[in-house]
C-alpha cells in the first residue's frame, strides 16, 4: 500500500508540475516591457509582455495606485510625454472595432480587464489578449508609432464608453533587451 501511495504521489507530482513548468518557462523572458510613471514621472510599476501560443500575456505590476478597480488599456501611440498622458492618443483599435465588451461589433484589441489595486495600493495582475500581438500581423503592439498601456482612475463600464476617467499611469512598450 505504500509503494502504490508513493507511486500516486510522484505521478501527480510530475502531473500537476508539467503546467506550472511550461508557464514558468514561458514567463521568465518577456518579449516587450513597458515601464508605467504617474504624471509626477515617477516609476510606479511596470508591465511585462509575453508571446503565448495565441496573443500575449500581459504582467502588469504597480504600486502607489489608489485602492479599487482601474481601467487598463493599451494606447494607439508609444508617447507618454503629455502630463496628462493625452499623447498617448484612443485606445489601440487597428481592427475597426468599438469598445467595450457589451457592445456590437467590440471589444477592440486594446481593451483589457480592469485591475485591482489592493488596500496598500498594489496591483499585480496576468491579462490575456487574443487579440494583441508584439510584433506579428495582426494588431501588434510595435507598430510604426508604437504603443503604450495605460492605467486609468476609475474602472472600465466595458460598454460604449469607457468612462474610466483621467490616465494615472502611462507606459511605452519597448522591446525586451
Amino acid at each position: 500500500m505504500k509503494q502504490a501511495t508513493a507511486l500516486i504521489a510522484a505521478v501527480s507530482a510530475a502531473c500537476l508540475a508539467g503546467p506550472a513548468l511550461a508557464q514558468s518557462d514561458m514567463t521568465e523572458n518577456p518579449a516587450a516591457t513597458a515601464t508605467l510613471a504617474n504624471s509626477d514621472g515617477q516609476n510606479v510599476g511596470e508591465v511585462k509582455v509575453f508571446e503565448a501560443a495565441e496573443g500575449v500575456l500581459i504582467r502588469v505590476t504597480a504600486e502607489g495606485i489608489d485602492e479599487g478597480w482601474h481601467g487598463f488599456h493599451l494606447h494607439e501611440t508609444g508617447d507618454c510625454s503629455a502630463v496628462d498622458f493625452s499623447s498617448a492618443g484612443s485606445h489601440y483599435a487597428p481592427d475597426g472595432k468599438a469598445h467595450g465588451t457589451l457592445t456590437d461589433n467590440a471589444p477592440h484589441a486594446g481593451d483589457l480587464p480592469n485591475v485591482h489595486a489592493d488596500a496598500e495600493g498594489k496591483v499585480a495582475a496576468d491579462v490575456t489578449s487574443v487579440a494583441l500581438t508584439v510584433d506579428g500581423d495582426a494588431a501588434p503592439m510595435m507598430d510604426d508609432d508604437g504603443s503604450a498601456f495605460i492605467i486609468h482612475q476609475g474602472p472600465d463600464s466595458y460598454g460604449e464608453e469607457a468612462g474610466a476617467g483621467p490616465r494615472i499611469a502611462c507606459g511605452v512598450v519597448e522591446a525586451a533587451s
